[in-house]
């Protein structure tokens, strides 16, 4: 198991130690193309001029509006629990530090802590009206009962546990739920998003695209179709939210009927949008 609080500081260490400036709490506002680069725009008012930028914020995207139609914010919720007794954890069985998930269409995904603890946390997949990304939704009182319902019903011998821990965040995801890439600004921006919850190992990689992108557009890794070919976008509001939404309550249905697809998810499936494209 990675964890990625650390491995994040791990890769921001090694970049300073490389003579990387990192900025941090420096807001984006815009972006504007100019003779032989791009000139940012931050919300203090300043200005920095680079011949190449590179757009890797994820879910928090919307500010740059040309980006908008390829993802949806959409929140996943967590709980953690107190830690378990010696008596809990053998009476559960889970002896190693396997990370676990279920198969479900709206999965959930747990994961025993080092002081014995277990994060549990997924299936509501919460897209608000307007793509609302905002700190005051990371608190979801419903999904967090809704949650703790499912986990007694996944481990009935730990009934009465606790859960001092709760909290949700926004996660980036397309069409095709997998990373999308590409250039705006004559090629002064890159992109990559849309990681769909699954970015501690696929950003690694996707590191590797946008720096082909930059500096070697020659590499086969260009040619390959999950580079080259965009998802299907995302229709505006009010159409937008009314797809989503309808979409997860397919997916639901079909997690309560054996994983049997309906029409509209074979459909979907066969234009390439979806978790079986």
């Amino acid at each position: 198991m990675v964890d990625p609080v650390k491995l994040c500081r791990g890769i921001a260490r090694v970049a300073r130690e490389r003579g990387v400036r990192v900025h941090e709490h420096t807001r984006v506002t815009g972006l504007t193309r100019r003779a032989g680069g791009v000139t940012v725009r931050t919300a203090s008012g300043s200005e920095v001029r680079a011949a190449h930028v590179v757009v890797a914020t994820s879910a928090y995207s919307g500010w740059l509006r040309r980006l908008g139609s390829l993802f949806v914010p959409v929140y996943d919720y967590a709980l953690v629990s107190e830690p378990l007794t010696p008596e809990q954890h053998e009476a559960i069985g889970w002896y190693g530090r396997q990370g676990l998930a279920d198969a479900a269409n709206q999965f959930h995904y747990f994961r025993l802590t080092a002081d014995d603890r277990i994060l549990w946390g997924g299936y509501d997949a919460i897209h608000y009206r307007g793509s609302r990304v905002d700190p005051s939704l990371d608190v979801r009182p419903a999904t967090f009962e809704r949650l703790a319902a499912h986990f007694f019903r996944a481990f009935p011998q730990l009934d009465g546990l606790a859960f001092p821990y709760r909290w949700g965040g926004a996660i980036d995801t397309t069409s095709r739920f997998t990373v999308t890439f590409g250039q705006t600004m004559g090629g002064r921006v890159t992109y990559a998003l849309g990681y769909t919850g699954l970015g501690v190992g696929a950003s690694r990689w996707a590191g590797g695209v946008v720096r082909d992108f930059i500096l070697r557009p020659d590499e086969d890794r260009l040619r390959l179709r999950i580079v080259s070919s965009p998802p299907i976008p995302f229709p505006p509001e009010p159409l937008r939210s009314i797809t989503v939404d309808t979409v997860r309550g397919e997916l639901d249905r079909a997690d309560r009927e054996e994983g049997r697809r309906s029409l509209i998810l074979r459909s979907l499936d066969a234009i390439g949008v979806g978790f079986d494209s």
